[in-house]
């Protein structure tokens, strides 16, 4: 007999994994809302027209495609699992134009596929949980989005550095160095400066039909160090005469002002090497590292300008940022910042003798309920030794023991199953006691 077994690149989630998945997206969700975004949710699978050539060449690569049945059995596949959430988003608001308010804040929080080599930090279904405005060319915008990364990871206990850049920057200097038609060339080679190395996106640039002289005049920029503003006014320099890269530059100085403000505690840095291979970012452009474990970007996004008008849609403006929740899982796993309090686990298990004190304890635990208590009854009257392991097995702290005593006096024997002190209480002192522990 084959041994049961998943695709490579997905995983199973028990108890203890969904608990703190959920975790994760109730921490996100809830700060989604404090700034007053809206919840949607859009198809698993998306026609390929919608999704084919939104992601660049090796984007669309990894592309997962439906097999067609029936009579088109032997047709090219008409359908696809989504790659993002943003395309399907783009395609949601233009089919949707007439029912929304611009600008229009959503968030999501769905699985997304892609056919990627599975390694650590990396698999082939995922979920990611999105935020974005659309409808405004406001860099408020930005700052708010930047302002929820600070707020989701304060949330969570994690250290993290924001990278920033803009893509009319990265157009201005592809523009600059002589190679305005080779952007994508460019922003998909030097998007893998962290995983390849300067050598290896170098030689990319060449296979990708980048002169020499054009690749040489790249590396200054490349290398560029220093703060912020010192990065600012060096690439502000290159590009001065340019007019695509100086509102670039212009955008990012602005946003920077207004982080200033209104920041306290994340780090940032403008990242001149920050690409973002999506081919619809046209704007700033944010990642988010972990300071503390060594894993890819757990948040990224950025502005597109247009992404709608190739739904029949044109000059609708929109900026958003996607939280990798499996990475973020990985990342408090490792850290095991987890709270206790996660679980949402049994607090309260009754054991029972025989079926008369059975249907006595389903009565009580019919009231607990009410009281919003998580309670069990054990669904059988078996040996006391047996219930009490499954009730220490799932560390649940109290056990409400019933017998014939108990029945009699309308109470329970509560044992506490960390000091193993007992006491006989009633139904309202047990609520009481419940609610303390």
């Amino acid at each position: 007999m084959t041994k049961p077994n998943i695709p490579k690149g997905t995983r199973d989630f028990g108890p203890l994994e969904m608990a703190r998945r959920n975790y994760i997206f109730s921490t996100i969700r809830n700060v989604f809302a404090r700034y007053g975004f809206q919840q949607i949710e859009t198809p698993s699978m998306e026609l390929m027209s919608t999704l084919m050539g939104k992601y660049g060449e090796e984007g669309d690569k990894l592309l997962f495609r439906i097999q067609n049945s029936g009579e088109k059995a032997n047709e090219a596949p008409e359908k696809g699992l989504r790659y993002d959430l943003t395309v399907p988003f783009a395609r949601y608001i233009v089919q949707h134009r007439d029912e929304l308010q611009f600008p229009f804040r959503r968030f999501q929080i769905q699985p997304v596929w892609r056919a990627d080599r599975p390694q650590k930090g990396r698999y082939r279904e995922f979920y990611q949980c999105d935020v974005d405005v659309i409808g405004t060319d406001s860099l408020v915008s930005e700052l708010e989005l930047i302002q929820i990364v600070e707020d989701v990871y304060q949330a969570l206990g994690i250290r993290v550095c924001l990278h920033l850049n803009n893509r009319k920057i990265l157009a201005g200097i592809a523009e600059v160095i002589g190679a305005p038609d080779k952007i994508i060339d460019i922003t998909t080679a030097i998007d893998k400066l962290d995983k390849i190395g300067l050598e290896n996106v170098n030689k990319e640039l060449s296979e990708r039909g980048l002169a020499d002289d054009s690749i040489a005049k790249l590396q200054p920029i490349l290398a560029l160090q220093g703060s912020n503003e010192e990065k600012l006014d060096a690439i502000a320099e290159v590009l001065a005469g340019n007019e695509t890269g100086t509102k670039g530059v212009e955008e990012m100085t602005q946003i920077i002002d207004l982080m200033k403000c209104q920041l306290s505690t994340i780090n940032y840095q403008l990242d001149l090497t920050l690409a973002r291979g999506l081919n619809y970012y046209t704007g700033t452009i944010f990642e988010v590292k972990a300071l503390d474990v060594q894993i890819g970007s757990i948040t990224g996004g950025g502005r597109y300008d247009n992404l709608t008008g190739i739904f029949g849609l044109p000059n609708v403006s929109g900026v958003g940022i996607s939280f990798g929740a499996d990475r973020i899982y990985d990342v408090l796993t490792e850290l095991n910042l987890y709270p206790a309090s996660m679980m949402n686990a049994t607090q309260v298990l009754f054991a029972t003798f025989g079926d008369a004190e059975l249907r006595y304890a389903l009565k009580w635990a019919k009231q607990l309920r009410k009281e919003n208590i998580r309670v069990e009854v054990y669904p059988e009257p078996a040996k006391m030794k047996k219930q009490m392991s499954y009730a220490d097995s799932k560390a649940i702290p109290l056990v409400a023991i019933v017998g014939g005593n108990e029945m009699e006096s309308d109470t329970v024997m509560l044992k506490n199953m960390t000091t193993g002190e007992q006491s006989q209480v009633t139904i309202e002192q047990l609520i009481n006691k419940i609610k303390k522990v």
